[in-house]
C-alpha cells in the first residue's frame, strides 16, 4: 500500500498522510430537514451539554466536539432528527443536487447514508429508486428510510450491474461504489493489512461494470456521480478512464467548489483523460476528513 502511495504522493505527503490516519475522526451528524431545521435540533443538542461546530461545505452539517450521550441513543437520533455521517460521505448527494422532478437512481443504496439524504434534498417528493444486490443488508436500509420519514422512495434487490436490463433511465444517478476502504484507516485501523492488490482488482472489475451500465442508464444531459472511500487510483481514475477512453458522449463536470484536490492524470506510466483533473480527491492530512473520491460525469448526447 505505501509503495503504492510514494507514486502518486510522493514521499513527504505519503509521511503526512500516514501520520494523520493514526489521528481519531471528529464525529458528524446531516440534519435531517424533512423532519426538522438545523436550528432547533442544534439548540435540542446545546441544551443536553453537547458542543457542536457548523461544517463549512454543508449547512446542515454539524461536527460532534463533544458528546456527553451516545450520538445513536439519543431521542433526537430515535425520532430520525439526524443521521450520522462523515463529512466526505456527505457530498455525493449534495454535489449531485438532484431536483425533485427528476428520477433519481441509487445504485449501491444500503444502508442509506446517501439515499436519504438524496430525498432530503429532493424535498421528499419525486422518484428515488434504490437498488441494492444484498438482500441481507436492505432492513437496515428499511430502518433508516423509516426512522428518517422518506416517501418517495422504492427498493429494488436486484444487481445494480444489471441496470441497464431494467428499461430504467434516470436523470440524476449516484454511485457509490464498492471499494476496498483504503480511505477509512481513520475509523478501522485494521484496513492498513486487510486488503490486497488481488482485492483491489476484483473490486476495480465490478466498479468498471457498475459504471458503465449507470452511464448507460443516464438520458441525455443527465449526470452519474461516482464516490469511492478508496484513495487508489485503481479504484478511481483508471476505473473512469478505461471506461470512458475516447468517448466524446461523456464529460466530466468541473464541480464549482474545491472540497479536494483534483483527480490525477498521470499515473503509473499512464496518461489519463484530461477532464478526470475535475475529479476531487479528499485526504485525511491535507482537508481532516476520510479518504474520499467524487467524479460528476455527464451524458452529452
Amino acid at each position: 500500500m505505501i509503495e503504492r502511495y510514494f507514486q502518486f504522493l510522493g514521499e513527504d505527503q505519503t509521511k503526512q498522510l500516514l501520520e494523520a490516519n493514526e489521528k481519531p475522526l471528529t464525529p458528524s451528524i446531516r440534519v435531517n430537514t424533512i423532519k426538522i431545521d438545523k436550528d432547533t435540533l442544534k439548540d435540542r443538542l446545546l441544551s443536553k451539554g453537547f458542543k457542536l461546530e457548523s461544517i463549512d461545505w454543508i449547512n446542515y452539517g454539524l461536527k460532534i466536539k463533544k458528546s456527553p450521550l451516545n450520538l445513536g441513543s439519543t431521542h433526537e437520533y430515535l425520532q430520525g432528527f439526524y443521521y450520522m455521517q462523515s463529512v466526505a460521505p456527505m457530498l455525493p448527494a449534495f454535489i449531485l443536487d438532484p431536483n425533485p422532478s427528476d428520477i433519481v437512481i441509487d445504485m449501491c443504496a444500503a444502508p442509506g447514508g446517501k439515499a436519504t439524504h438524496l430525498a432530503q434534498i429532493m424535498n421528499n417528493e419525486g422518484n428515488l429508486i434504490l437498488i441494492e444486490r444484498n438482500r441481507n443488508r436492505i432492513p437496515a436500509l428499511e430502518i433508516n428510510l423509516r426512522r428518517l420519514g422518506v416517501s418517495n422512495s422504492i427498493i429494488i434487490n436486484e444487481d445494480a450491474v444489471n441496470l441497464s436490463k431494467m428499461n430504467l433511465k434516470a436523470d440524476k444517478i449516484l454511485l457509490d461504489a464498492p471499494c476496498t476502504g483504503e480511505g477509512l484507516i481513520r475509523q478501522d485501523s485494521s484496513r492498513k493489512r486487510s486488503k490486497t492488490m488481488k482485492d483491489i482488482n476484483k473490486l476495480s472489475s465490478i466498479q468498471r461494470k457498475l459504471l458503465k451500465t449507470g452511464l448507460n442508464s443516464l438520458n441525455p444531459g443527465g449526470q452519474l456521480l461516482y464516490s469511492t472511500c478508496s484513495i487508489a487510483p485503481e479504484e478511481n481514475e483508471l476505473v473512469i478512464d478505461d471506461v470512458l477512453k475516447d468517448n466524446s458522449d461523456f464529460a466530466i463536470v468541473k464541480i464549482p467548489y474545491n472540497y479536494g484536490v483534483k483527480g490525477i492524470i498521470d499515473v503509473y506510466n499512464k496518461t489519463l483523460r484530461e477532464d478526470i483533473k475535475y475529479s476531487q480527491r479528499l485526504y485525511p492530512h491535507l482537508h481532516n476528513t476520510i479518504g474520499f473520491f467524487i467524479s460528476l460525469i455527464q451524458k452529452i448526447k
